[in-house]
């Protein structure tokens, strides 16, 4: 994306046989520009079509350029990497967006935002424009999650018109190859602190006679699960805090006894449970840590100034002491379990007494080596590589 900007605005376009549609995409487009008088193109990314719409696409008057890696977003990102305007709007070309009532998004691009989303829930949805679980399940669902996650006020995450300048863009280094591609925009941009507005927009049904390309479950999981690994707090760091957190006060009130819950009673084998929500619970913990080092190591998730202050804190020989004196906690509750068996000349016991002991030390022997092994994996994260130099000859 680093081609020298020379017009005002390109009109980006990904298409895979949109021969039904592209031709009226590109006038509309072309008819925008010439009423807000921009210096532009219309650009379009085809990705393999067999139906004749790259000779469609110029025979209208637009640029086409030809991207082998398959998907809606390598098409975008290719296209968007061709494009040599300053402003670059996308859209799909299936004609279910209007190209010519795109003056309030140079506006908003103009007046200082990076990235201008349409909203289709706001500017309104032709009835059979969008399927019924994806308007009333999949499209609110994600862009809830969207907006808990990353902090993001967007509406409609998914709404394919979009315009934003491309150097900002361009600083997000876009990869993404599917459907997901629309999420990875918004999420980088909002993780970026990009300035991002909304525009009301409108959606019809588009005009071809063959299905759409989308496919409900398989790109909604994508877009989640793009959400998800792209956000370490919500997918490790709030889970685990809520498992290790609840089996730990578990743990600890049943090493003092049964507890005895109107008719339910709870014991040992609740213990049992408990601890494994420790462990658990605390393996997630480290998982976050880990994702968010090595997402920011990678430059893919920003290092924001509570984690650098909390790794400056947890070096590795803290984490090693920390281990330690969970494994002398566990291994000394050990020895108490030991004592007791003593006693009794090493001869049977009441189960419910010596697990009570047995299980809080199992789980603190277990979370104090993952804390030690963890502290010598963090500290690898945060090697620094450099490349090797070439020796003179």
């Amino acid at each position: 994306m680093d081609n020298a900007s020379s017009i005002d605005i390109s009109v980006v376009i990904p298409c895979l046989n949109e021969a039904e549609t592209l031709s009226i995409c590109v006038q509309k487009a072309q008819r925008f520009l010439r009423r807000a008088n921009l210096e532009g193109e219309i650009l379009v990314a085809d990705n393999g079509s067999t139906d004749g719409s790259p000779r469609l696409a110029q025979e209208a008057g637009a640029r086409v350029v030809h991207i082998a890696e398959r998907g809606y977003g390598a098409a975008l990102c290719g296209g968007i990497a061709a494009a040599r305007g300053k402003f670059i709007v996308m859209g799909d070309g299936d004609d279910s967006y209007n190209f010519e009532e795109l003056d309030e998004f140079v506006a908003k691009l103009q007046g200082g935002a990076d990235l201008v989303i349409g909203n289709r829930f706001a500017g309104g949805i032709e009835a059979g424009a969008m399927p019924f679980l994806h308007r009333y399940l999949g499209n609110p669902v994600l862009s809830f999650l969207g907006r808990i996650f990353f902090k993001s006020d967007i509406g409609d995450f998914h709404c394919g018109l979009r315009a934003f300048r491309k150097d900002a863009i361009a600083k997000l280094r876009l990869s993404a190859t599917g459907m997901e591609f629309a999420s990875e925009m918004i999420v980088k941009a909002a993780l970026a602190r990009l300035r991002i507005a909304e525009v009301p927009t409108t959606l019809k049904r588009d005009g071809r006679n063959r299905p759409p390309h989308l496919r409900t479950w398989r790109d909604g999981w994508r877009h989640l699960r793009f959400l998800l690994m792209f956000s370490p707090r919500w997918l490790f760091l709030y889970p685990g805090l809520t498992l290790a957190a609840l089996g730990g006060v578990l743990q600890v009130l049943l090493y003092c006894g049964s507890i005895r819950l109107g008719t339910v009673g709870l014991d040992v084998h609740t213990m049992l449970y408990a601890a494994a929500m420790s462990i658990i619970g605390v393996q997630m913990l480290w998982f976050a840590v880990f994702s968010k080092v090595y997402g920011a190591v990678s430059g893919f998730l920003p290092l924001d100034k509570k984690l650098q202050r909390a790794l400056k804190a947890f070096t590795l020989e803290r984490g090693i002491l920390s281990g330690a004196a969970l494994l002398l906690g566990g291994l000394a509750l050990s020895i108490r379990a030991l004592s007791a068996w003593a006693q009794v000349d090493y001869g049977a016991l009441d189960p419910r007494d010596i697990m009570r002991t047995a299980i809080p030390a199992t789980t603190m022997m277990v979370a104090g080596t993952e804390f030690i092994l963890a502290a010598f994996f963090l500290s690898i994260l945060q090697i620094q590589h450099r490349p090797a130099e070439t020796p003179n000859p």
